[in-house]
Order: C-alpha cells, then structure tokens, then sequence
C-alpha cells in the first residue's frame, strides 16, 4: 500500500544547537515533526520565528517538556502524536544535559557534585528512556515479525537514535557525570535494538564530538552569526578533519540511519577524529 501521509518525527532538545538542525532537516525532507524542549523562549523562536513557512504550513509543532519527568514525557508523547496523525516513523533523543563537567570547577571529591549527578543521570539516561517508552505505542509494526515487506524496495521502517557523544570514549578531568550517562546511551540503544526487533523498530547511536552550535539560536539568529566565524586555531589542530563540526554533520549522520533498513544497534561517532589523535 502506497502511504499519502507525510513521515513524522519527534525531536526532543529541537530548540537550539544540533537538536534545531536536525528538525529543520526533516522538514525539508517533508516530515511533519513535534519538537520538545524545556527552553520556552528558544522553543517559541525556533517554532514560530526560525521554521515560521513549516509553522504556518502546520508542518511543525511544540511543546515544553521535562526529560526529568515520566509522567509529563508519556502526556507530551500523547498530545504530540495527536498532532502527527497518531503515527510516529522517527524518534530523535538529543534532549539532555550538554555541560560536559560539573558546574564552578567542582571535581567529583566534592560531596555537592551529587544532585548534579542525578540531573545527568535523570535527564541523559532515564530521559531517552521514558521518551522512548512512550513513543512505541506509535512507533511499533503491529505483526512485525510475521508480515515484513522483503521486497528490495521496502521502507527502511521506523526507527529511534539516541544524541550520545565521543566522551562516552574519551574524556576530559570532571567529566564523570556527562562520560557516563552517555556511555549508559550505548548500552541502552544496543538492548533497545534487541527488545524492539519485535515491533521491527531499529535503534541506533550518534555520538557527536565537538560541534560549533552558537548559531543555531535564536541569538545567533539576532546577531547573524555563522558557524564558521565560531572556528579557531585549535579547532584545526584538535581535528584531523582540520575544522571542529557543523550541526549539519549530525544531521547527516541521523538522515544516513533513519534510512539504512540494515542498520540497528550500532553507533556512528561523528568527531572529525578527535578520538583518534
């Protein structure tokens, strides 16, 4: 059968940086997509002002929504897929905590570093879950497992990728709350990838490196930034690719997962080789 819906997609964290990118990149690929975020005035300006021809085209929605309560994610999940015809194809997790170290030059001997380790844990690990969890009611192929079109030219389905990060490999000093949690995304999105076989639902992993976003905002918006005036010295030297990363590189990387059928529970790191000097 021949779908005349357009595809769906929920962003959480779709307000600014890497999260905004990704959302405007589905929308131009035709996808109607729900954006979540916990940063009102961005969310208003990304929905209403940045992506103002899809809002006005009822291409894409919001709604504020905190990744530390299961309770308001599985509301939010509801009231999105009412507005994506009650069918979502792709879910993206990059909402979380992006501050790689603790707050004010604390290491971890420091007994205050605790609450702040239950906010990575909360929003960067049991987020993506609690996320995940209530988008599958929507995602799942009803009899996956008996009726799957092989033929060459079949969908690649529907599918979730988790926003993780090369420090899940590589870390700096006082970094121990942001390395973990997204090194808990990896085993979460390979048993994800094994439970959801089922509802034939992939799961895969985009571990980004150091990616220049200041012009993804409704500031840089303002001030008409670029991504390139945000690169240095340092940038290059850090980088066998000779430049830190662009929003648009994640990007790419999601698009290539939403659309290999044969890829699940792997993870892409997407870091221009830092890892690898």
């Amino acid at each position: 059968m021949i779908r005349t819906t357009p595809k769906t997609a929920i962003i959480s964290g779709g307000a600014r940086g890497i999260g905004r990118c990704l959302v405007r990149r589905f929308l131009e690929r035709g996808y109607k997509v729900f954006i979540f975020d916990i940063d009102e005035e961005e969310l208003e300006h990304t929905t209403k002002v940045h992506l103002k021809k899809y809002y006005d085209a009822k291409a894409v929605e919001s709604a504020i929504c905190n990744l530390r309560d299961p309770e308001e994610i599985h509301h939010k999940v509801d009231q999105a897929a009412k507005f994506l015809d009650g069918k979502i194809d792709v879910l993206v997790n990059n909402g979380g905590i992006a501050s790689p170290k603790w707050k004010d030059d604390k290491t971890m001997e420091n007994r205050d570093t605790m609450g702040e380790w239950q906010a990575y844990v909360e929003t960067n690990l049991t987020g993506p879950f609690a996320v995940s969890q209530a988008c599958i009611p929507y995602m799942k192929v009803d009899g996956a497992s008996h009726s799957i079109d092989h033929d060459s030219d079949s969908d690649a389905g529907p599918c979730i990728i988790h926003i993780g990060s090369f420090r899940a490999h590589q870390s700096d000093p006082n970094q121990e709350g942001y390395a973990s949690t997204k090194a808990g995304q990896l085993g979460l999105m390979h048993s994800m990838a094994i439970s959801l076989q089922p509802q034939s639902i992939r799961v895969n992993l985009v571990a980004p490196g150091r990616i220049k976003v200041g012009h993804e905002s409704k500031d840089g918006d303002e001030k008409g930034m670029s991504w390139a005036c945000q690169n240095g010295a340092k940038d290059v030297e850090d980088h066998p690719t000779n430049r830190a990363g662009r929003p648009k590189d994640i990007a790419d990387a999601v698009e290539y997962l939403v659309n290999a059928g044969f890829v699940t529970g792997q993870d892409i790191t997407v870091d221009g080789g830092a890892t690898k000097k």
